[in-house]
């Protein structure tokens, strides 16, 4: 079944490019807000949420656009729908000079609230953490 696109914006607090990209596209800045554990091996991203000697998720993403300082487009392994991805990219404000994140999801028409929440969920994190 074809999933639905979402595109999501969010205002974040910087206007640092070098610092926003860390935690949209690094394992280590993954971690500070998007899942326990992060790593990256070439162009394989592992997701883990929870703790890995107790109930948890992993799952595996596929790198397949990255443009530094721009966007960083992600498909999960296993996902049927081919056309599915999901991205972050940054884009610069002209009214504030701060940067903006848009994320792009896909999900099945039944469970479109629940990504939002998820990705509501998720910025707040960035923002309790980091203060961005």
């Amino acid at each position: 079944m074809k999933k639905q696109r979402l595109d999501l914006e969010y205002n974040l607090h910087s206007s640092s490019p070098n610092i926003i990209w860390q935690l949209i596209s690094s394992a280590h800045g993954l971690e500070k807000w998007l899942a326990d554990a992060v790593t990256r091996e070439g162009e394989t991203m592992t997701f883990t949420w929870g703790e890995p000697w107790s109930h948890h998720e992993t799952r595996r993403a596929v790198v397949t656009d990255e443009v530094k300082q721009q966007r960083i487009r992600l498909r999960w392994e296993g996902d049927t729908d081919e056309d599915a991805f999901w991205q972050m990219e940054m884009e610069k404000s002209d009214i504030t000079n701060d940067y903006i994140l848009i994320v792009t999801d896909y999900a099945d028409e039944a469970d479109i609230d629940s990504l939002i929440d998820i990705w509501d969920s998720n910025l707040e994190r960035l923002h309790r953490k980091t203060g961005i």
